[in-house]
């Protein structure tokens, strides 16, 4: 089973910000890769009352499973390669792909059956090494939205925690609560169909 344990700390940010991040830190435009994220849940939205959540992640020409669930620091993430067929199976609802994932899944106590494609997001992202993690420059879009994101992944909870909020500081930019983008995702999702 390829499993992590991942530990990052993100802040979202304005253009204005984001563009002087990407000077201070000399990230040029070739620098950055873009992603499409796919999001899964039941229509009760299982996962998420869990606290987890499931996506396909294309990139770079191939397609991860990959379902993140709490831990008291940081998440626990199972991936799970998958072929183009087997994305697209799941992208039109058909049958949820065999797997680790799958038995996870139930392990939660959720039918896999299920869950259902809900959505995706679109993501032009850069990295760089900071400290003794990895820094990452988001600008993602989804639903007609778009927006900017700083992340620092990191090995150790506090240290990166510390490295983090410094970083923020020197660049003078306030901490903001900041959801995960597959919250952004479902919190835009929900304000349009209110309107509607």
């Amino acid at each position: 089973m390829n499993q992590e344990i991942e530990i990052e700390f993100k802040n979202v940010v304005t253009k204005g910000e984001f563009e002087q991040l990407l000077i201070a830190f000399s990230i040029s435009e070739e620098m950055f890769v873009s992603q499409v994220n796919y999001y899964f849940d039941t229509t009760k939205f299982s996962l998420k009352n869990k606290g987890s959540a499931l996506r396909i992640r294309y990139k770079k020409g191939t397609y991860t499973l990959t379902l993140k669930e709490p831990l008291r620091e940081g998440l626990l993430e199972t991936h799970q390669d998958i072929s183009k067929t087997e994305a697209e199976m799941m992208l039109q609802n058909g049958p949820f792909i065999q797997g680790d994932i799958y038995k996870r899944i139930e392990v939660l106590g959720i039918d896999p059956k299920e869950v259902i494609y809900l959505g995706s997001l679109r993501t032009n992202r850069a990295e760089t090494m900071f400290k003794q993690g990895t820094l990452v420059f988001d600008h993602s879009f989804y639903l007609g939205k778009e927006d900017y994101e700083l992340e620092f992944e990191a090995s150790d909870y506090s240290k990166g925690q510390h490295d983090f909020k410094e970083l923020l500081s020197v660049h003078h930019i306030p901490v903001r609560k900041t959801d995960n983008k597959i919250k952004r995702f479902f919190n835009e999702k929900n304000r349009q169909q209110t309107i509607d």
